[in-house]
């Protein structure tokens, strides 16, 4: 009497690759002669670094609850800006100190784009 098939008996078998040697990889003795070089970043060179001050607390409570406000429209994958722009096209008439505040902060990405909520609070 016959076996019955698997959907793993029409695939080619293949070899298991050894610890430490990444898939699709064969040994090169150029990677021998290869240097390492480390890079070392300085805080100012990160585009998150801390070099201005936290805005205003309640700048960011008007902001969250704008982000909140689902008669705007939805707000995921977009900045504040872009979607304030976004309603004002539409004629739905959002708050002009929120686009003032956003164009006042620009270069802040606390104020610039949505902070998502995790569960552990904003």
């Amino acid at each position: 009497m016959e076996q019955p098939r698997r959907i793993t008996d029409s695939f080619p078998r293949r070899r298991r690759r050894g610890p430490g040697r990444p898939p699709g990889r064969l040994k090169d003795k150029k990677d021998k002669d290869k240097v390492q070089v480390k890079v070392k970043v300085k805080v100012q060179d990160c585009p998150h670094a801390p070099s201005q001050s936290p805005p205003d607390p309640a700048l960011l409570e008007m902001l969250r609850r704008f982000d909140l406000s689902w008669e705007y429209g939805p707000c995921t994958g977009i900045t504040r800006l872009q979607r304030w722009e976004r309603a004002q096209e539409l004629g739905l008439s959002p708050p002009g100190p929120i686009r003032d505040a956003l164009l006042e902060h620009r270069d802040n990405p606390d104020v610039t784009y949505r902070w998502v909520w995790d569960g552990m609070g904003w």
